[in-house]
């Protein structure tokens, strides 16, 4: 009888064993996202975010569908993520949903193990200074100190001392344009798991080094020097024994905050290794800031069109840089449409061609709808959020495209030998078949004028000539002429002959620890 007790007891002590051994990390996802410049009478609500949770949000991450690696290593439990296209303030009532949203998904499965937060870095919200700050502490209040924090950013947000605290272990994208932004995240979690799988837990040293250096992106695009060598120099030095991660934030220029500057942080456990790889980075930075310039051939407005006319090269690219709504404008400044309808080489319809996308109009999209293709439409369109250059502009001219789908309504009315894409909800054109689905072949078009700043991947690649134009907007690229108050200062380049700062390495205390 003893015999079989103990073989009874045996048997269920090394069942119990299986099945501690064969339990999973329980993680959680959550993330809120988007720039948000203020210096742009634009504010965004609500209504403004695309919002993800459960299944959907996980399905979101390629590396993390269904029969993947990643997926299988964990149970995931996603809460919600919230996403916007780039934009004035957010309004506090809407960060106080957006939270406490979350919050509620969060709780409803504690505990956790570990939390993939997914954050852009440059949100602004009326009121506060650091709202990614106040996000992850109020994370922390519901998933507690010991769950280890992995967080992925955009390299254009910005590394608050408080965020540094509470995270764990944290990345930034590495190229503008993003074509990084899913291997980043992926990264995240990849070195996330493999802390939980390995018991080591919380990496032991985080570096911080804030760097006085407040540059645009349209400055530092990784395509070209010398941000090029400057990002290409990370992932060697993150190989080394000791080093989980390393990143360099560029921070976003056109928020006027406290926190608003580049950063640079490394994560790992060896304190030595840490340190020299943040200090290596901060002063690589520090060294070529006067290298940096515009990643186009950059111009008034009145210039980039002289040389577009004169050019045989099609299509010529101009960035309408100073409204970008993927940058933080309002997207609905007319003053270069105003200027470009006022040139007599498109008054005919038989000079050069010229395509201009976009600017935002819902009631003249409800005019074209009306009026039919091939029929005459007349009314006004864009300056309801940002009329600070030039008022509503009047278009008159002949429907050529209807498109409409659940969430935003499109036109394009011919004026001359202008096509104005007007649209329902302010956007910016990425991708030669936004064009295409109206029909416009911009590679036989002599000038298209995007609302952009660099220009994203594919539009690069169909570019014949590029010039960024330097227009006025609430992301204006003339940032010694911007209103700052609040960012700290000396700050490069508005303090041109700063004197050299500490660029010495911060080690951050660890939560929980």
């Amino acid at each position: 009888m003893k015999v079989r007790i103990l073989l009874s007891v045996f048997l269920f002590l090394g069942s119990l064993s299986l099945s501690f051994a064969q339990q999973k990390p329980r993680i959680a996802i959550a993330g809120i996202g988007l720039e948000s410049s203020t210096f742009s009478p634009a504010m965004t609500s609500e209504d403004a975010f695309r919002k993800r949770s459960g299944e959907t949000l996980l399905n979101s991450y390629s590396f993390l569908k269904k029969g993947s690696v990643l997926r299988e290593k964990a149970d995931w439990f996603p809460a919600l993520n919230a996403w916007a296209t780039p934009g004035g303030a957010v309004t506090k009532e809407t960060y106080e949903s957006l939270l406490n949203q979350t919050l509620a998904l969060l709780k409803q499965n504690i505990p956790y193990d570990a939390l993939f937060l997914d954050i852009h870095g440059a949100m602004s919200v009326v009121g506060m200074d650091d709202p990614e700050g106040d996000f992850i502490v109020k994370i922390r209040e519901v998933i507690g100190e010991e769950a280890i924090i992995s967080t992925c950013m955009d390299l254009h947000g910005n590394v608050s001392i408080r965020l540094a605290e509470n995270t764990d272990l944290i990345t930034c994208f590495r190229l503008a344009p993003h074509e990084d932004a899913s291997e980043s995240r992926e990264r995240a979690v990849v070195n996330l798991m493999e802390r939980l799988e390995s018991g080591k837990g919380k990496p032991k040293y985080k570096a911080w080094i804030p760097i006085p250096i407040l540059l645009p992106g349209e400055q530092t695009g990784t395509r070209v020097e010398p941000a090029k060598s400057l990002y290409a120099s990370i992932a060697p030095a993150t190989n080394q024994e000791g080093l989980i991660d390393a990143g360099i934030w560029i921070g976003y220029a056109w928020a006027d905050e406290p926190r608003n500057r580049a950063v640079v942080m490394a994560v790992g456990d060896d304190k030595n290794i840490v340190t020299r790889t943040a200090e290596y980075l901060a002063h690589h930075f520090w060294d070529v800031r006067h290298q940096f310039k515009f990643v186009a051939p950059t111009a008034s407005l009145e210039e980039c069109m002289e040389k577009a006319i004169a050019s045989d090269k099609k299509p010529f690219f101009i960035s309408d840089m100073g409204d970008n709504p993927t940058a933080g404008g309002a997207g609905d400044v007319t003053w270069t449409l105003t200027e470009l309808l006022k040139y007599n080489e498109f008054q005919s319809g038989e000079g050069k061609t010229l395509i201009y996308a976009s600017i935002p109009g819902p009631e003249f999209v409800d005019k074209a709808f009306e009026a039919g293709i091939g029929n005459k439409v007349e009314g006004f369109a864009g300056a309801k959020v940002d009329n600070r250059y030039a008022p509503p502009i009047k278009l008159s001219g002949t429907v050529t495209s209807l498109y409409d789908d659940s969430s935003n309504r499109e036109v394009v009315v011919q004026t001359g030998s202008i096509s104005v894409i007007v649209t329902e909800v302010r956007k910016g054109f990425h991708y030669i078949r936004e064009f295409e689905k109206h029909g416009l072949d911009i590679k036989n078009t002599d000038i298209v004028v995007v609302k952009l700043g660099y220009l994203v991947p594919e539009l690069y690649e169909a570019q014949a000539d590029w010039m960024m134009a330097l227009t006025p907007g609430g992301v204006n690229q003339d940032l010694p002429a911007l209103p700052y108050k609040r960012i700290n200062r000396p700050m490069f380049p508005l303090d041109r002959d700063m004197s050299m700062p500490d660029l010495s390495a911060r080690l951050i205390p660890f939560v929980g620890r």
